[in-house]
């Protein structure tokens, strides 16, 4: 009898410890996933829930739509709308289709809304960075105030009506800022008119789009940890877009830059690592990029992000210490990673 006693316990011990283990494990969804690289970063899509057929299907007409906008829209693709602009737009005007005027004009108010800080003519100034980054070494002031004379998007000219552009000085236009954005806008475009029952999640670098309602998190790394999660973001459903980040810091004479550029100066932007903004939704015709706020500094950021209703960000400074922003009504609720103050 007590034999069979401890017998009995000894089992609900093993089954309550699997039990106990299995709750303390965080277990990955099922979905099917589908992965490339677009746009100098990796992209992927993950349908949770969907078996190959219905999964394939979602991502394929995701990851082509991406395809179609990096070709025709993207700077290093030597036969698309852009690359055909900065060939021939000096002196002469080109005819544009309507999605690139569009693209363009966003472009022209985001210049106008940071007073200067985005522009789509950085061009000149990015060989001269990386080549800082590659021999870690500043590059001549000489060399950034030649940069910055040919630089300003007030050189682009653009007739609406008969959709034509063209610059009166030989600047090179660049929407890389917005493109992730607007994939992001047209991806979600898709798994509307789709009326897709899946929840799905999109990624295209650091930025990541949840569709569907279930809980989703988006980890932010520690900028100067690789192995460390710095906090997260924990929502609904909703778009969170980041600029910088850990991954695009060089650094030149012993000290830490990062990629991203003040445009009034020539060189990066100073006390700033990161910048994490989620938003509840993202439209075709009024998104708003990452990049234009990190521009624009943390005080403008937040001030305009007070007028969209549900948005939320994280700002981190070049120290590693983090301003929090929440809008009334939002979604998004940050989680410090615990050990770090």
């Amino acid at each position: 009898m007590g034999a069979h006693v401890k017998k009995s316990a000894y089992r609900f011990f093993i089954v309550l410890f699997v039990s106990v283990l299995a709750a303390g494990c965080k277990r990955e969804e099922p979905a099917y996933t589908q992965s490339i690289f677009l746009m100098n970063v990796p992209a992927q899509v993950k349908v949770y829930g969907a078996g190959e057929e219905a999964g394939k299907q979602i991502a394929d007409a995701v990851l082509a739509e991406w395809k179609r906008v990096s070709d025709e829209f993207s700077f290093s693709e030597p036969y698309s709308m852009t690359s055909l602009v900065n060939k021939k737009a000096y002196g002469e005007w080109v005819k544009v289709d309507d999605e690139f005027l569009r693209l363009l004009l966003l472009s022209l108010d985001y210049y106008r809304l940071t007073g200067g800080a985005f522009d789509i003519t950085f061009a000149p100034l990015w060989p001269i960075w990386k080549e800082a980054a590659s021999t870690r070494k500043m590059p001549a002031k000489e060399e950034i105030s030649k940069a910055l004379a040919n630089i300003g998007s007030n050189y682009i000219q653009v007739d609406v009506k008969r959709k034509l552009v063209r610059f009166t000085r030989p600047v090179q236009i660049n929407m890389g800022g917005i493109l992730r954005g607007y994939c992001f806008a047209r991806a979600s475009r898709i798994l509307k008119e789709t009326a897709s029952a899946y929840p799905v999640e999109l990624r295209l670098g650091s930025n990541m789009l949840a569709y569907g309602k279930k809980p989703w998190e988006y980890e932010i790394m520690d900028p100067f940890h690789d192995d460390k999660v710095f906090g997260r973001l924990y929502f609904q459903d909703g778009v969170v877009m980041s600029s910088s980040g850990r991954e695009h810091f060089v650094q030149i004479e012993g000290k830490l830059y990062s990629h991203m550029l003040d445009l009034k100066t020539g060189y990066p932007l100073e006390d700033f690592s990161n910048l994490v903004v989620y938003f509840p939704s993202i439209e075709e015709e009024s998104f708003l990029a990452s990049a234009v706020l990190a521009v624009m500094g943390q005080d403008k950021a937040f001030d305009l992000l007070a007028k969209l209703r549900g948005s939320s960000a994280v700002w981190i400074d070049s120290s590693g210490r983090e301003k929090v922003f929440s809008n009334e009504g939002s979604r998004a609720r940050w989680e410090k990673a615990k050990g770090l103050f």
